[in-house]
């Protein structure tokens, strides 16, 4: 990726060039992994691959010209077009990196399958996806459907980056491997072998390790209340230090080698780990599990199995580690220098060339109806600023940067807002660069709230609530929830005939079907007023400490409540509070003044969007409209990007 500062402007005053080029388009710059030991980063890919075998060969070709060329209009906004020139240059500022990265390391893949005579088809392909469904549980259909909505990655995306090249690393790694005796007996004696149940207490100090397991060898039933209230590890802390049953061969040698010598009931000594001390309490001992002589030979053969393709991966890991340290990769995107030696190139790659054009076309097949998204977007905000005669400038701009960075608490030591430190924060890690900050988030929101005016009423009723809500006490409650009503009339004549906060703690980590009262035995954060449940706020608010309170029916469930009493309030004064209240209060109401414009601007708006294939004209919207010759070529097919 190019610098922190893409736009070489100070941080704190961003040029005024950079403003006018910003779609509303807050997806930034994520790639989809291809999981080889973290060494291949592939992003999303929806271009349609040509039909029979496909040999693993040469990287990017230039674009072939074909009877029917691609669309120059990719969209017109109220009358105002957005070229493909336009689109594949914004999609390759934002993802031209990540697909750059990807599409090195394909071409290192294939050059070396080239170079070993590896040939991956199209039927080996397809044999290895239904393999990894099947492994799931699942038709190809719908694994491929699964990968699709809930991982964002889509069908053509999994075939070319993520199958393909592992297909071919681990068949250039194969040919020496071999599951030893050795290697089966370790891993049948962790599926099969003894385990240990037990709780865990984990922190990062062994100072404060000794002294909870002092506390734990001297009263051994307080471990779970000492493991919900002193571990740093928040999973295991929320489920009162209960942790999966310990195997053998499975993880930390040190943990395990202790944990099997514990007996019931008993604490162990101060187990570090890395940078963290750990406390076990034994629970349980688990014998071995008993394994017939007719079930071992399918077993045995599913333990090598898994133990083989464990091998693979890791040699395959390796093969690529291999051919990307040999291979002479000569970067030109975001290299002043060596653009000027390569002009028009993205990447020389052991000779072979990846044109700037070809990386922008597949930015634009990858990430295209998400970057146009943006830029129609971003053009009825210039349209309706033009309309109404109002321009976004620099000072703008550095007033939202300074409203951002208070709000996200960075301020110095004099309260003043620390711009330095919060855009070094927004850049960090390459997650974007200050320019895309400014025109995909920055110039979007200052847009918008010029379209809607500073003029947002906070009343005083409003201002009141805010106080109760933000600073006002609280009641600390222990809840069940369930999904029937005949159900929650039992569990609450189970409550009401042993009124006390273990038995309801009991209750709830029984029957609540609510994920964090079920984990922490009823106890659910405070409850304030005004957080927008109203019922369940009525009835909270009536309770004394140690009272049941009815059945509350919200929506299709049905809640049940124990009060163990209330807090202090934050703030007694109104008048302490009142300006950074009414501050809170105005943006986010100016917020929601600003989302009901945008969504007025988007409804009225006459949009055709040819790469996704839509049409709206007013508040109509068609699915499939009238489009140009050609318009929506498979290999424009964006993934969805997540944020």
């Amino acid at each position: 990726m190019a610098g922190k500062d893409a736009s070489g402007a100070s941080r704190r005053h961003i040029k005024k060039q950079n403003l006018e080029r910003c779609p509303l388009n807050g997806r930034f710059l994520i790639a989809v992994g291809l999981m080889l030991g973290g060494c291949i980063v592939a992003s999303a890919r929806a271009q349609n691959a040509p039909g029979g075998a496909r040999h693993t060969t040469a990287g990017p070709q230039p674009v072939a010209e074909t009877a029917q060329s691609p669309p120059k209009i990719l969209a017109v906004v109220n009358g105002q077009e957005i070229t493909r020139e336009t689109l594949a240059n914004e999609a390759l500022r934002r993802y031209g990196q990540d697909v750059l990265d990807t599409l090195i390391h394909r071409q290192i893949i294939d050059q070396a399958c080239e170079a070993r005579q590896v040939r991956i088809t199209e039927q080996d392909v397809e044999e290895e996806i239904r393999r990894v469904a099947e492994r799931f549980g699942m038709s190809l259909d719908r694994w491929l459907s699964v990968l699709q909505t809930e991982r964002d990655v889509e069908p053509q995306q999994y075939r070319e980056d993520i199958i393909r090249p592992t297909l071919a690393l681990r068949r250039m790694a194969s040919k020496q491997i071999r599951v030893t005796e050795e290697e089966f007996r370790l891993a049948f004696e962790s599926e099969y072998g003894p385990q240990v149940r037990a709780r865990l207490i984990a922190v990062s100090s062994r100072e404060k390790a000794e002294w909870l397991r002092e506390a734990a060898v001297a009263d051994p039933e307080s471990f779970p209340r000492l493991a919900k209230e002193h571990s740093e590890d928040r999973a295991t802390a929320s489920a009162y230090g209960v942790i999966p049953p310990i195997r053998k061969h499975m993880g930390a040698s040190e943990v395990e080698e202790v944990a099997f010598q514990l007996k019931p009931n008993e604490i162990s000594p101060v187990i570090q780990v890395g940078n963290q001390y750990l406390i076990l309490k034994c629970e349980k001992h688990i014998e071995r599990t008993f394994v017939s002589s007719d079930q071992m030979p399918a077993i045995e053969e599913e333990i090598r199995q898994r133990v083989l393709e464990h091998k693979k991966r890791e040699e395959a890991t390796r093969v690529f580690q291999d051919i990307r340290e040999q291979a002479q990769i000569t970067q030109v995107l975001g290299d002043a220098d060596q653009q000027a030696r390569y002009p028009g190139l993205a990447a020389v790659v052991n000779g072979r060339q990846i044109t700037l054009r070809q990386l922008a076309e597949e930015c634009l097949a990858r990430h295209g109806e998400d970057v146009l998204m943006g830029e129609i977007n971003r053009q009825l905000l210039r349209q309706e600023l033009r309309r109404r005669d109002l321009v976004v400038n620099e000072q703008d701009i550095d007033r939202e940067v300074t409203r951002a960075a208070q709000a996200f608490g960075y301020v110095d030591a004099d309260g003043h807002a620390d711009v330095e430190a919060w855009l070094e924060a927004v850049a960090e890690g390459d997650q974007t660069t200050i320019e895309l900050y400014v025109r995909d988030a920055v110039w979007p929101t200052v847009a918008l709230k010029k379209l809607v005016g500073e003029e947002v009423e906070v009343s005083d009723e409003a201002l009141q609530k805010g106080f109760e809500s933000n600073f006002g006490e609280r009641v600390e409650l222990l809840a069940i929830v369930l999904g029937s009503h005949r159900q929650a009339q039992s569990v609450w004549e189970m409550a009401r005939n042993n009124p006390t906060d273990q038995f309801f703690g009991e209750l709830a980590h029984q029957y609540s079907m609510e994920p964090t009262s079920r984990a922490n035995f009823g106890r659910v954060p405070p409850l304030r007023r005004h957080s927008g449940q109203p019922l369940v706020e009525k009835e909270a608010f009536r309770l004394k400490p140690g009272e049941l309170s009815g059945i509350i029916a919200v929506g299709e469930q049905y809640v049940i409540l124990r009060c163990l009493g209330r807090t202090d309030p934050v703030v007694t004064d109104f008048e302490v509070v009142r300006e950074e209240l009414y501050k809170d209060l105005h943006e986010k109401k100016l917020r929601l003044a600003m989302a009901q414009e945008f969504d007025r601007l988007r409804d009225s708006a006459q949009i055709d969007n040819f790469l996704a294939g839509t049409s709206q004209s007013g508040r109509r919207t068609t699915a499939g409209a009238r489009q140009p010759s050609g318009a929506r070529p498979a290999a424009t097919t964006a993934s969805r990007s997540q944020r």
